[in-house]
């Protein structure tokens, strides 16, 4: 735990020495800087804010003991964990939340998908963000799904698909189906390995004007390298490291390159 701790400290130092300011100043790119002073800071409407806050809030309070399988970590890892536990540790940040949200207004038109639903914070502002959208998401635990789609209830959204399955069997659902994802976030698996597989077999299948967004890319020593991976084969697209998340913009056609923009 203290490498892991070591080497994401180390990273943000790193990013808060070498990253863009987020105002735009300095930023060349049209396209870039379009994103950071726009869609970056994009307002989220306050009351949708708070109604999603208080069903992260109510989930904080709550110690209902819940059976947790944790295919991300390599097999089928069972433990019984509380609720509280499981939103504080697993759940978006409100920061970060408010930044899909406006990602999934501006590119996420059609279809969304996710990778790691939990227990739907996420997929809530996902939904919220861009309400003319399907939002397809993956949550291999049964329990955490189900606590999930009854979130989904109490905030009446119905553009919400809610898959029980592996992250594997997901994704062929979404190559069979056909979808084509103006935005796909992808989260719950911090093995390098399968963050590389899914991103190779998702990325096939997106609009060649979407974004993806994938969390905790400075986790750890293996996160970070599957990113710098991730980077050296879209070396035609934009790219842009705002610490937690790696966003790779699909835009064939402008100069390529790699971001570092403080959020």
């Amino acid at each position: 735990m203290m490498l892991i701790n070591l080497h994401s400290a180390g990273r943000y130092l790193e990013y808060k020495l070498l990253s863009g300011h987020r105002r735009g100043f300095g930023i060349h790119s049209p396209f870039v800087f379009d994103v950071v002073t726009r869609v970056f800071r994009n307002k989220i409407d306050p009351g949708i804010v708070c109604r999603i806050e208080n069903i992260r809030k109510r989930m904080l309070s709550d110690n209902s003991r819940v059976k947790v399988t944790d295919y991300g970590a390599g097999g089928n890892r069972n433990s019984l964990r509380s609720l509280s536990e499981i939103v504080r540790k697993s759940s978006l940040p409100k920061k970060y939340c408010r930044i899909i949200a406006s990602l999934a207004g501006e590119y996420g038109k059609g279809s969304i998908v996710e990778f790691g639903t939990s227990l739907g914070i996420s997929t809530l502002y996902l939904s919220f963000g861009s309400p003319s959208s399907t939002i397809h998401t993956a949550e291999g635990c049964p329990e955490l799904a189900g606590y999930a789609s009854e979130n989904f209830r109490m905030a009446e959204r119905e553009n919400i698909r809610v898959y029980n399955k592996k992250f594997d069997d997901f994704t062929e659902d979404v190559e069979k189906e056909g979808l084509k994802p103006g935005m796909v976030f992808i989260d719950g698996d911090h093995r390098p390995e399968s963050l590389l597989r899914y991103y190779n077999r998702i990325r096939k299948c997106c609009r060649e004007d979407g974004v993806i967004v994938i969390d905790d890319i400075h986790a750890d020593s293996g996160m970070s390298g599957a990113w710098e991976e991730i980077k050296s084969m879209e070396k035609g697209n934009v790219t842009i490291d705002i610490n937690r998340m790696g966003l790779v913009f699909l835009r064939g056609g402008i100069a390529g390159r790699d971001y570092k923009i403080r959020y």
